[in-house]
């Protein structure tokens, strides 16, 4: 299951920087090279594979469904009209990339590493599996919690549209209707802005373009049994978020109190163990609500500071950004204006300006979900 809609690419920030660490990694910088090449090479226009005959029906209607998508974010949502997802492109495996995150054990605070166009970056992309565990290791090695997991798409920013931009993959094309619109909505949402050394604010943005072009989508274009289905998955799903918003927020709450002393170290660690074992005992109990529904399990057998870490990248300031939008009268010109804005500002500034909009999209939040139980 896709928990985290996207990363962004590293293979164009390889083939353009020349930082001396990354001139000691030549594997890395060829992987990466070698695995977007190769990406680009076995992708064909969407034009062709519609005139294949030995494409199947149903590859043929998810594509045409796709080019759908794609016109409604252009016209709808005034998102980028580019090369980007007229080619589509069979990888035969079950990802993109690998991606690679890592953070201490008393802190979820990401590692980064920098490159020229993205900025620093709180991951590290592998397209093959086994190189990302490798590396996985090697951080493990140095006492980091780490986290790999398969991503099934990622944005190039814009900068390789003359190239036939970004395609659409076999990782994702057979995704419920709805999430396979907003994954589209969220990577082109990269193109239409992207902040470098700012992999929350970006994330966050593209995640509610994402959650409100799906929303929109389907409310206008989806069959009511497509939006049926969204919203049961919406509804774990938002649920599920905050679980772990709770469990992220217990755990910086223990890790602000770094010891003064070594000897204070091992009660952190105890107090930080039972926050962890009261956030599975809660995903228990949410499971059973679901009626058994396991899509989480895994996600929730490997959380650690990492995986918390890189979540809260595609969550902290969703609702600040959607409450901008609803600040901005719904108009997606004046929404990417005033989120141009915002990224134009300092850093410290730009969180608490978001804050405080996160603050807002809460209360709406809350005072939504209390007019409809009054509703109901």
């Amino acid at each position: 299951m896709r928990l985290f809609p996207s990363f962004l690419a590293l293979a164009l920030s390889l083939l353009l920087t020349a930082c001396a660490s990354l001139r000691d990694d030549a594997s890395y910088v060829l992987q990466a090279a070698g695995g977007h090449l190769a990406l680009m090479q076995a992708a064909r226009p969407v034009a062709q594979w519609l005139a294949d005959d030995s494409a199947s029906p149903a590859l043929k209607n998810r594509l045409q469904l796709t080019q759908r998508m794609r016109q409604f974010a252009v016209t709808e949502l005034a998102l980028p009209d580019n090369p980007s997802y007229q080619r589509y492109a069979d990888l035969n495996r079950r990802a993109v990339v690998w991606n690679v995150v890592a953070a201490p054990p008393l802190s979820l605070t990401l590692k980064t590493w920098c490159f020229v166009v993205t900025g620093c970056i709180g991951y590290r992309g592998y397209f093959d599996e086994a190189q990302a565990r490798a590396q996985a290791q090697v951080l493990q090695a140095q006492g980091l919690e780490v986290r790999v997991y398969g991503v099934p798409a990622y944005s190039t920013l814009g900068w390789l549209n003359w190239a036939g931009g970004d395609p659409l993959l076999n990782t994702f094309i057979n995704y419920p209707e709805g999430e396979l619109a907003g994954l589209i909505f969220h990577e082109l949402a990269h193109q239409q802005l992207y902040v470098p050394d700012d992999t929350m604010f970006n994330e966050s943005f593209a995640t509610a373009v994402e959650q409100l072009g799906a929303r929109r989508w389907l409310g206008t274009q989806a069959s009511p049994e497509a939006q049926l289905a969204f919203e049961g998955r919406e509804h774990r799903r938002q649920q599920f978020r905050a679980l772990c918003l709770a469990t992220r927020t217990r755990l910086a709450a223990i890790y602000q109190q770094q010891p003064s002393a070594s000897a204070a170290k091992p009660d952190l660690l105890a107090l930080k163990a039972l926050a962890m074992q009261d956030f599975r005992s809660d995903y228990q109990r949410l499971k059973a609500q679901w009626g058994g529904n396991s899509g989480y399990d895994d996600w929730v057998a490997q959380a650690n500071n990492a995986a918390f870490g890189a979540q809260a990248a595609y969550d902290e300031w969703v609702p600040g950004f959607e409450a901008l939008f609803a600040r901005e009268g719904q108009d997606w010109p004046r929404f990417y204006q005033a989120v141009q804005a915002l990224a134009q500002k300092p850093p410290h500034e730009r969180r608490q300006l978001l804050n405080a909009l996160n603050a807002l999209g809460t209360l709406n939040t809350l005072n939504h979900a209390k007019k409809g139980a009054v509703r109901g």
